[in-house]
């Protein structure tokens, strides 16, 4: 019944691969340390993790509560909105989104502007959605450890993007992680 954890948990640590960006290029040059990144991270991490929870959905396992109509349309609106506010983050990114590199500038327009990690926030939805669309113990595990991961990852990149990027750490005092501040409208 969790067998999925091997494909996850292996996924997620070569997923983890894009927060050693600085030590891979300090150790194998420029080129060679994004090429490491690419095949650890996109060939290996996320193929990897993707399975896992793909056995995570197809495991034989109990409900944590009957799914309705309600939580089958709430949970597709929620993974809507996290593959929307991926897909706007991939697209503000381009090519650095699958192959970081010490030579990459700081973005910060568009979702970036808003929150500093939109392939994570929108990760979190998507695997909310996930859990409420099918609420079974494989699944719930699955997910919290994405959410754990997620967390972690995100710190562990936050390390390296500020040896890479002097100016990240001003970045990081002016915009929030996950969610966007609210701002009020001038009255």
């Amino acid at each position: 019944m969790y067998r999925f954890l091997i494909p996850l948990l292996l996924g997620f640590i070569f997923n983890s691969a894009s927060a050693f960006t600085t030590y891979y290029s300090q150790r194998f040059g420029g080129r060679t340390g994004r090429v490491v990144c690419i095949i650890l991270r996109d060939v290996l991490g996320i193929p990897l993790w993707a399975l896992g929870f793909l056995m995570a959905v197809r495991a034989s396992s109990p409900l944590v509560f009957i799914p309705g109509m309600l939580f089958s349309t709430i949970s597709w609106m929620v993974m809507l909105a996290g593959a929307a506010i991926i897909f706007t983050g991939l697209r503000t990114l381009r090519w650095r989104a699958a192959a970081p590199s010490v030579k990459d500038a700081l973005v910060v327009q568009g979702v970036y502007a808003h929150i500093r990690h939109p392939l994570y926030a929108g990760m979190m939805l998507e695997l909310t959605g996930l859990f409420l669309w099918l609420p079974t113990i494989t699944v719930l595990t699955a997910c919290l450890l994405g959410v754990i991961w997620v967390m972690i990852q995100a710190r562990l990149e936050e390390s390296d993007l500020v040896k890479r990027l002097p100016e990240y750490k001003e970045y990081m005092l002016a915009v929030p992680r996950f969610i966007p501040k609210i701002r009020r409208l001038p009255r």
